[in-house]
C-alpha cells in the first residue's frame, strides 16, 4: 500500500496534536493505544491501529515522566508504526518492532524541545514581573511549537521517505534482524506486563493474579471475559473492605460506651 499525501500531512498534524494534548487537556491522556486507533482510522486500518498502539501501551503502563525525566515517545512510535505495519503488509509485529526504536528515538528529540522552552519559560516569567499579561500568554503558546516541532517534523521526514525505507527494510534486512524484530515486538506484552506488576500490591492479591491466569492461559477465556472477572472481584474486595471498617467502628464505639458506663473518662 502507498501512503498518499493528504495522510501523510494528516498524520504529521496528529503528532503534533497528540504531543500539546499531552501537555495540557489529556483527553487523549498521552496513551499509545488512542494513537494507533487514530493513526489507523487515517490509513484505513483501524484493527492494525489498534493492534499497534494497545501492544506499545502496554510498554507504558505504570511508567510515568516527573519534572524534568524524558521516557521513549510512544505515541510516536505508535503513529510510525501502524504507518509501516499497513504500507509494508509485514504485520503486527514488524509495526511494532519499528515503532519502539523510534519511541527510543524521540526520548533526545524531547530533551531538545525541554531545552527549546526554556527560552519562552524565561520570556514568561520576564512577563510576569512587568504584569504584562498578554506577554504571558503569547509566550505560553508560542512554547508549544518546539514541543509540536519535535514531533511533526521526525514523522513528515519518517513518512516522506517510509516507503523507500519499507522496501528497503523488507528487501534487504536479513532474516535474523526481521525475525527478531517479530520476537521484540511478541515480547514487549510481556516486559510492560512486568513493569506494571512491580508496581502493584502482588503479594497482597496473588491469589486474583493466579486466578486470571488460569483463567487466560487454560480456560482460553477472552479479555473482555477476564475484565468482567477482575470488576467483579475488585466489587467484592470493595464490599469486603467497607463491611471490616463498619466492623471496626462499631467495635470501637462499643468499646467507648463501656468505658463511659465504667466511668473510664476523664472531666
Amino acid at each position: 500500500m502507498e501512503i498518499q499525501m493528504w495522510q501523510i500531512i494528516a498524520l504529521t498534524i496528529l503528532s503534533m496534536i497528540l504531543i500539546w494534548d499531552s501537555l495540557s487537556t489529556a483527553i487523549f491522556d498521552g496513551k499509545p493505544m488512542f494513537a494507533g486507533i487514530l493513526a489507523g482510522i487515517i490509513m484505513g486500518d483501524i484493527t492494525t491501529g489498534l493492534a499497534v498502539g494497545a501492544t506499545l501501551q502496554l510498554m507504558v503502563l505504570g511508567v510515568g515522566t516527573y519534572g524534568g525525566s524524558s521516557m521513549p515517545d510512544y505515541l510516536t512510535g505508535a503513529i510510525v508504526g501502524t504507518v509501516f505495519a499497513v504500507t509494508s503488509g509485514q504485520g503486527v509485529e514488524f509495526g511494532i518492532g519499528l515503532a519502539v526504536p523510534v519511541g527510543l528515538l524521540m526520548v533526545n528529540l524531547d530533551v531538545l524541545a525541554r531545552f527549546c522552552n526554556v527560552f519562552f519559560a524565561k520570556r514568561v516569567e520576564a512577563a510576569i514581573d512587568r504584569m504584562d499579561y498578554k506577554a504571558i500568554a503569547r509566550n505560553t503558546w508560542l512554547g508549544m511549537v518546539p514541543w509540536g516541532l519535535s514531533r511533526a517534523l521526525p514523522v513528515f521526514i519518517m513518512l516522506i521517505f517510509g516507503e523507500d525505507i519499507v522496501n528497503a527494510l523488507v528487501n534487504y534486512m536479513p532474516d535474523w534482524l526481521t525475525g527478531g524484530l517479530r520476537v521484540a515486538g511478541g515480547l514487549l506484552p510481556a516486559v510492560g506486563i512486568a513493569i506494571l506488576l512491580r508496581y502493584l500490591p502482588v503479594k497482597k492479591y496473588i491469589s486474583f493474579l493466579l486466578l486470571g491466569f488460569f483463567a487466560a492461559a487454560y480456560l482460553s477465556v477472552p479479555m473482555v471475559g477476564i475484565a468482567i472477572f477482575g470488576v467483579a472481584m475488585a466489587v467484592l474486595e470493595f464490599k469486603k473492605s467497607i463491611n471490616g471498617n463498619q466492623v471496626a467502628v462499631a467495635a470501637n464505639a462499643g468499646d467507648s460506651q463501656e468505658g463511659l458506663l465504667d466511668g473510664e473518662y476523664e472531666d
